[in-house]
């Protein structure tokens, strides 16, 4: 596996090939807080003038290595190569029209400036906001609430169809999600402002060890007895954390609607 600096070589000695105009690089290598191991992508951006030329013949991504897969996308005026070598290393990059920084830096946490001779990034600072948590409001709060015990019906709902996919979507990619904010809010109500990182892939090295076994429990989703059980557990988990956050921040919660949906879960699910 060729190691960082033999990777930050390749990187500069293509852009400086391709004649880019400026060079950055974003995602967790910049960010001295990540921890640090072989999966950690180079996430690379080249600020280019001419778009159409570099893109019309890819055969240039060749001197990166070989690659074992790689992804091809368009996100707005910029083009994104992802790719994985054989040696282990992964390179995700943006070709950015110089024109157009702003698209790139405004979808970004953070950014490490490696060439800009032009001065370029001169007029844009990272944005490092974009991934940590505020404390809620109270209206936050509802919503969110909200949110998960209306969504709560369609996982019954597709549990009970068994739908295994429609109830694992709705469980795992809004109800729990929705909890992972309650949890959010609890760091941000002791500590302020944090970063939890994308995908909250941070939040729980705030909290205690037990929170984290918790709700890794939850997330066994192998069947429909399982969602099932998934499903009891973090609506009794949401109840209970949402009730604590609320005390802490002086919110209102629903505690009589959290109870009637947990009474309507258990008389319409099959076999709990």
């Amino acid at each position: 596996m060729r190691t960082e600096t033999e990777m930050f070589d390749v990187i500069l000695q293509t852009a400086k090939v391709l004649q880019v105009d400026a060079v950055a690089m974003s995602g967790s290598r910049t960010n001295p807080k990540a921890p640090k191991d072989e999966f950690q992508d180079y996430d690379v951006v080249y600020v280019v003038d001419d778009l159409d030329t570099l893109t019309r013949d890819l055969a240039w991504l060749n001197q990166f290595g070989t690659r074992n897969i790689e992804q091809h996308n368009i996100l707005g005026n910029r083009r994104l190569y992802l790719m994985l070598f054989e040696d282990g290393n992964r390179i995700d990059l943006t070709l950015c029209p110089k024109d157009h920084i702003n698209e790139w830096v405004d979808s970004e946490a953070g950014f490490t400036v490696l060439v800009d001779e032009k001065g370029l990034f001169e007029s844009y600072s990272p944005s490092p906001e974009r991934f940590w948590i505020h404390p809620a409001s109270n209206s936050d709060f509802e919503k969110t609430c909200n949110e998960f015990w209306w969504v709560s019906t369609y996982v019954v709902k597709g549990i009970c169809r068994k739908q295994l996919f429609y109830a694992t979507d709705h469980l795992y990619g809004i109800c729990q999600q929705e909890l992972l904010k309650i949890l959010a809010w609890q760091v941000a109500g002791d500590r302020g402002t944090v970063d939890i990182g994308k995908n909250y892939k941070y939040l729980f090295q705030y909290l205690p060890t037990e929170k984290e076994k918790e709700f890794s429990a939850l997330l066994d989703f192998a069947s429909l007895d399982k969602i099932t059980q998934s499903l009891l557990a973090t609506m009794q988990l949401f109840h209970q954390e949402a009730q604590y956050l609320a005390q802490k921040m002086g919110f209102k919660y629903e505690k009589g609607v959290a109870e009637k949906m947990i009474e309507y879960a258990k008389e319409k699910l099959p076999d709990h």
